[in-house]
């Protein structure tokens, strides 16, 4: 089997860690890692399958200095937008989960388990885009209901933890939480939130429009119509909520089809990536606690409207940092490798 040199940009954060355990996981043929980061990670070093791989700092000159295959960037976008294309331009494939490429019409944005076929498009430019992470969890679950119910109208309201803001965001909430038991709520700076995120749920994640909805959510609504390539209308409210890792969302879709709870949870059941947790009898639906350090995305709380025949409800649960991250670009990396290379 052929092996590749996969670089790793962003490498000490919380999503570029999680790639390199993933590419492990999903047995990725690794024949050299790359570990790029700041000059604040230089001295660290990174694990990868029981080896400590030193980190070096990310420069113009690095995707010369280095025979580099794929590279998977998880550095935040004004670093995809200088140094994507120092990578493309020596031939590299970039897989980038930054938003800064996303919504560019020539620029596959891949979910495999949806459209899994456009990742061939990728030849344009050398660089496919990895969704956002309330968007993949979403769409996973969408998909095998699209192609029997025809959904129409996707309202989405999210709980995002705070994992979504990186290692700062967790580090955020431990210290107001150690706060909140020694009756000091409030006292420290607030670096990363816009307010206090322990013991309270802030209705705001990144900047707004002004036609109200945040770019979080207009991240929602775009990326969904261009994954599902289909002019589904999305309305979406973002929230962020005191809880650590993975992020939970109640989703309701309107459908030209009349849609039916026992048929959509089969649909689901045998959908690939997705585990349905439903079962109120025995209380059995997906939290958050259940998808941390998980690959599979988990819906439950599957149940038709009181009035219309055409809308059905449910709540779907993902780690945004494996699945709403990692794990979806291994998983592209990895059809990529097998399918199109």
């Amino acid at each position: 089997m052929q092996k590749y040199n996969i670089a790793v940009i962003g490498a000490t954060g919380a999503v570029g860690l999680e790639m390199i355990s993933v590419l492990e996981d999903l047995k990725i043929p690794v024949n050299k890692l790359i570990a790029l980061a700041s000059e604040n990670s230089l001295g660290k070093t990174v694990d990868f399958k029981g080896e400590a791989i030193n980190v070096a700092v990310l420069d113009e000159n690095s995707f010369k200095a280095h025979d580099i295959d794929f590279a998977l960037f998880a550095a935040g976008g004004s670093i995809s937008e200088k140094f994507v294309p120092l990578a493309t331009a020596e031939g590299i494939v970039v897989i980038d989960n930054s938003s800064h490429f996303r919504m560019q019409e020539d620029i596959p944005l891949v979910v495999p388990e949806v459209n899994k076929a456009d990742i061939a498009q990728y030849k344009k430019h050398n660089i496919i885009a990895n969704p956002n992470c309330s968007t993949i969890q979403m769409v996973m679950a969408l998909k095998p209901l699209d192609l029997s119910f025809d959904i129409k109208r996707v309202t989405v309201s999210t709980y995002q933890s705070v994992s979504g803001a990186g290692n700062k965001g967790m580090e955020e909430l431990l210290r107001q939480m150690q706060e909140v038991l020694s009756f000091q709520i409030g006292t420290s700076k607030k670096e990363v939130f816009q307010d206090v995120i322990a013991t309270n749920i802030i209705p705001q994640i990144d900047v707004f429009f002004d036609n109200g909805f945040s770019k979080e959510e207009l991240k929602m609504v775009g990326e969904t119509r261009k994954i599902m390539n289909k002019s589904i209308a999305v309305a979406a409210t973002c929230a962020r909520v005191p809880v650590l890792r993975g992020h939970s969302e109640a989703v309701s879709i309107e459908c030209a089809n009349p849609v039916d709870a026992l048929e959509a949870k089969e649909l689901l059941e045998k959908a690939a990536g997705i585990t349905v947790l439903d079962d109120l009898k025995e209380l059995v639906y997906p939290m958050p606690f259940h998808a941390s350090g998980e690959d599979e995305t988990y819906v439950g709380r599957i149940r038709a409207d009181l009035y219309d025949e055409k809308i059905l409800h449910f709540w779907v649960v993902a780690d945004n940092l494996r699945v709403g991250a990692a794990t979806n670009a291994v998983r592209i990396l990895k059809v990529l490798i097998e399918e199109f290379i």
